[in-house]
C-alpha cells in the first residue's frame, strides 16, 4: 500500500453517533500499553499521526484514521488499564461492543498481543467478545524487536495456546521498530477492502 493521503478525521466519545462512513473499515484492538499507536502509525508511514504516549490509556475514543480516501483505520480504545476507575472501563467496553455490533463498514478486526507475555483476561475476553460479534480476528503479535529471535516460535505458541484461538485464525508477528509484519497486514487489509468495493 502506497500512503498518498492520512488524516486523523473522526474522534467518537462514549456518547458521540458513529460515522456512516461510505467506505470500508479494519479496526484495531488491545491493551493500553500494546502499540496500538506506534502500529499504527508504521502502517501509515507516519511519526505522530497517531499519539504514542509512555503513559497507557490514552486513546480514550474510537479514532478513525482516513487512508487515501479509500479506507478507514479506526483505533478502538485500550482496555485493561488498572489506574482508571472501573465506571470508566465498563463505558470504554460499551464503547467498543456497541463499534463491533453496528458498523456495517467493518470488515476485520485486529487484536493485538504484546509478545513478551502471556494474555491475560482481559485479551483473552476481547478475543471472545470479537468472535461473539461475529468476527474472526487476526492476531498481531507486538513488539517482535523486544525479544530473542530464538524465543519468537515459544511466544507465539503461548499466545495461541492461552488464547485458546480457533482453527485457522491467523497470527502475525509485528514490529513498529523494524517494519516487520507491515506488508502481511496490509495485504490483509488490502484483500478485505477489495471484497468490500466487489459486494457494495
Amino acid at each position: 500500500m502506497i500512503i498518498k493521503q492520512a488524516s486523523l478525521e473522526t474522534v467518537c466519545g462514549i456518547t458521540s453517533r458513529l460515522p456512516e462512513n461510505g467506505r470500508p473499515e479494519v479496526a484495531f484492538a488491545g491493551k493500553s500499553n500494546v502499540g496500538k499507536s506506534s502500529l499504527i502509525n508504521t502502517l501509515m508511514n507516519r511519526k505522530s499521526l497517531a499519539r504514542t504516549s509512555s503513559q497507557p490509556g490514552k486513546t480514550q475514543t474510537i479514532n478513525f484514521y482516513n487512508v487515501n480516501d479509500s479506507l478507514y483505520l479506526v483505533d478502538l480504545p485500550g482496555y485493561g488499564y488498572a489506574n482508571v476507575p472501573q465506571a470508566e472501563k465498563e463505558k470504554w467496553g460499551k464503547m467498543i461492543e456497541r463499534y463491533l455490533r453496528i458498523s456495517s463498514q467493518l470488515r476485520a478486526v485486529f487484536l493485538l498481543i504484546d509478545i513478551r507475555h502471556e494474555p491475560g483476561q482481559n485479551d483473552k475476553t476481547m478475543y471472545e467478545w470479537i468472535c461473539a460479534n461475529g468476527y474472526e480476528p487476526v492476531i498481531l503479535v507486538t513488539k517482535l524487536d523486544k525479544i530473542k529471535r530464538s524465543q519468537t516460535q515459544k511466544q507465539l505458541k503461548l499466545v495461541r495456546e492461552s488464547l485458546n484461538v480457533r482453527s485457522g485464525t491467523q497470527i502475525i508477528p509485528f514490529s513498529s521498530q523494524t517494519g516487520q509484519g507491515r506488508e502481511e497486514v496490509w495485504e490483509l487489509i488490502e484483500g478485505v477492502c477489495s471484497d468490500f468495493q466487489e459486494v457494495r
